[in-house]
């Protein structure tokens, strides 16, 4: 039976037609650094990812929050791809995503008459890339554990299995597809989030993950881009390095180097932590007040005159390396 709608047909407009679809969103997207630089060719990360690739079904960049794994995940898929943004799909998942928005659905006709199957977006990177096979057609998913991946991909997931690239199943329309072997997934998760004791083990073993961590050298180069001067940029190191430790023990309170990519003086550090920091703090140490008051101290000791000894390296000082 069709459907059919009560009110005069409107012009659809797409969100590619906004300037907000998979296309500008690659553009915009991931963003971890001043100016956005791009990727440099020879980074280990981008080798790791190929050698990766070979093997697995897609690659999986996993890390708390601001370590830059959207960035990396953007900024790989666009040199995986030659640089061409009609290659690179982009899309976030979340808790109300479906396999309906993922692979294929049915989506009102623009002429009011009633609805019509559409492919979404992975089954049209894989149409593409199977109409184009000398080229990479790459899908980045952003927050891949806010929804349930094994359902979102339904019947396709054991098909992302490089040993069955290529090879014919059925939708759940009852139309044929593949996934084609040019057809790379390149995805983001904070294993800290609750979706992850979700993912089912099935999903998990057909991808890689590439741990992304906290990284003191790259909040130190935020540090000097933004002219810190190194009084207080050591103090930030410390702090750093020091919270990332006991993160080991509570990972809610691991911090991101990318927090810190505006900071250019006391002000503005004094911002992130009344806006940002002591929010995640208070959260990941709710159950713990003893140590919330210790990381405040802590956070304090930053704004005193008397530096403390640290490496060159922004490390915190020897005694509390031992005490952690």
């Amino acid at each position: 039976m069709t459907l059919q709608r009560t009110r005069e047909p409107v012009r659809e407009l797409t969100a590619d037609d906004l300037g907000i679809g998979a296309s500008a969103a690659i553009r915009d997207h991931g963003s971890s650094r001043p100016d956005d630089p791009a990727l440099d060719p020879s980074d280990t990360r981008l080798a790791e990812t190929r050698e990766l690739l070979k093997v697995y079904g897609g690659v999986i960049f996993s890390g708390p929050p601001g370590t830059s794994k959207s960035w990396y995940a953007a900024k790989i898929g666009s040199l995986l791809a030659d640089r061409d943004p009609a290659r690179v799909s982009f899309v976030q998942f979340h808790p109300s995503y479906q396999y309906e928005d993922f692979i294929q659905g049915l989506v009102p006709r623009g002429d009011g008459s009633g609805f019509e199957r559409v492919d979404k977006y992975f089954l049209a990177a894989c149409r593409r890339a199977e109409r184009d096979p000398s080229n990479n057609y790459v899908l980045v998913i952003d927050e891949l554990s806010r929804a349930d991946p094994g359902r979102v991909f339904g019947e396709a997931l054991t098909y992302v299995e490089r040993s069955k690239r290529g090879l014919p199943f059925s939708l759940a329309s009852g139309e044929d597809a593949v996934v084609p072997p040019n057809v790379v997934i390149l995805a983001t998760m904070n294993p800290n989030d609750r979706g992850v004791d979700e993912v089912d083990a099935a999903f998990e073993r057909r991808f890689a993950k590439i741990a992304m961590d906290p990284d003191p050298g790259i909040m130190a180069e935020f540090l000097g881009r933004n002219g810190v001067n190194d009084p207080l940029r050591r103090r930030m190191l410390g702090f750093f390095n020091k919270i990332n430790r006991r993160a080991l023990r509570n990972p809610l309170a691991a911090v991101g180097h990318t927090f810190f990519m505006e900071v250019d003086d006391q002000a503005s550090l004094r911002r992130l932590w009344d806006y940002q920091l002591r929010f995640l703090f208070d959260k990941a140490y709710r159950l713990d007040p003893d140590e919330l008051a210790d990381i405040r101290a802590d956070w304090q000791r930053i704004f005193d005159d008397e530096e403390p000894e640290t490496s060159a390296e922004g490390d915190a000082p020897a005694h509390e390396l031992d005490s952690e």
